[in-house]
């Protein structure tokens, strides 16, 4: 994509704002969409490829659900699976620029 065009899916029911967690000289930057089961609700964030998608994941919760103190209660979906090492970089998890993360808890609670 050349500089200031986006994809389609980054704009889909998101806040303004964008979370940058990459300089703007970066070589190469993404910008996935992370939502939050939780709040129905969903936020741009710029990173390059090498991003652990452990800071994602936080930069997105400090934002959409503020409140939560055990970030590790959550996890992180991608493709309908789960990333099981948080620790590894967005590239290595699967994803590509425009990807979704979804955001969710651990445990399901119950609704009353």
């Amino acid at each position: 994509m050349t500089a200031g065009t986006t994809h389609f899916v980054n704009s889909l029911r998101v806040r303004p704002e964008i979370i940058r967690l990459a300089n703007e000289q970066a070589p190469v930057l993404w910008t996935v969409r992370v939502q939050a089961a939780e709040v129905w609700d969903a936020v741009r964030v710029e990173a390059t490829p090498e991003t652990r998608v452990r800071d994602v994941k936080q930069a997105a919760m400090a934002l959409l659900l503020p409140d939560v103190e055990q970030i590790d209660s959550f996890l992180v979906k991608l493709h309908g699976a789960e990333v099981t090492n948080e620790s590894q970089s967005l590239q290595l998890a699967g994803a590509r620029d425009a990807s979704t993360l979804f955001v969710t808890a651990r445990r399901r609670r119950p609704v009353r």
